[in-house]
């Protein structure tokens, strides 16, 4: 998934500004001015501006922009995956790499625009998640909500983990790298877990749902004392 089309005479000075911004983001992180960024995309501190308005403006449009290829490329295959299409993610894995820099960048610095981006990305994922039970591919939830952000939460904090151990003494990452590695090593296990499930017995699903019933019923016997 590529981060802009493949001629970059195609692109738009708006969207090569926003292009090159995630880019810098994602390598430098957010206290980069916005003179950086427009000497990287080739345009002058004037033009981002007249965008953009603001280097805040900015971010906010690369985290729409970085949660939309994300967001499409799952619900693309949500809604119809095949083998073909699954070997083609993976062998095109590495050109995610500027937009899980700049996902981790994110995370890493907190914040009102992180805490916006995580809970878009959960709304996102409850998206897709409900394109896919659609579509027959995935199984309906009793809390499409909670198990939205339960797998986003997951997801996320498993790949920034991964992303902190890969680290260098320098503090930097190969993203390009440490993704491929992501994949090989993570991706079949956790595919096995949410295919063929992990536990042998609904003994814990059956408590915790009795449990969460008592909780709410008005007419339980502790509720009553």
């Amino acid at each position: 998934m590529r981060l802009a089309p493949a001629s970059d005479a195609d692109l738009t000075a708006r969207a090569r500004i926003r292009d090159t911004a995630i880019v810098i983001f994602g390598e430098q992180g957010f206290f980069i001015g916005v003179r950086a960024i427009a000497a990287a995309a080739g345009v002058s501190p004037a033009l981002v501006n007249h965008h953009f308005g603001s280097k805040k403006s900015l971010r906010a449009e690369c985290d729409a922009y970085v949660l939309e290829v994300v967001r499409k490329a799952k619900s693309e295959y949500m809604r119809d995956p095949t083998p073909a299409g699954l070997l083609t993610s993976l062998a095109e894995i590495e050109e995610f790499a500027p937009l899980i820099a700049y996902i981790a960048r994110s995370y890493q610095t907190g914040g009102e625009l992180a805490t916006s981006l995580f809970e878009r990305s959960v709304s996102d994922a409850e998206q897709y998640l409900a394109e896919g039970v659609t579509a027959g591919t995935i199984r309906p939830s009793r809390d499409p909500k909670a198990r939205a952000r339960y797998l986003a939460m997951v997801g996320g904090g498993s790949m920034m983990l991964f992303l902190q151990l890969r680290q260098d003494a320098d503090g930097k990452i190969d993203y390009r790298e440490a993704l491929r590695d992501y994949a090989d090593e993570m991706l079949l296990p956790a595919v096995e877990l949410y295919t063929e499930s992990l536990l042998t017995d609904r003994m814990a699903l059956d408590t915790l749902l009795a449990e969460r019933e008592r909780i709410a019923s008005p007419d339980s016997p502790e509720e009553n004392q």
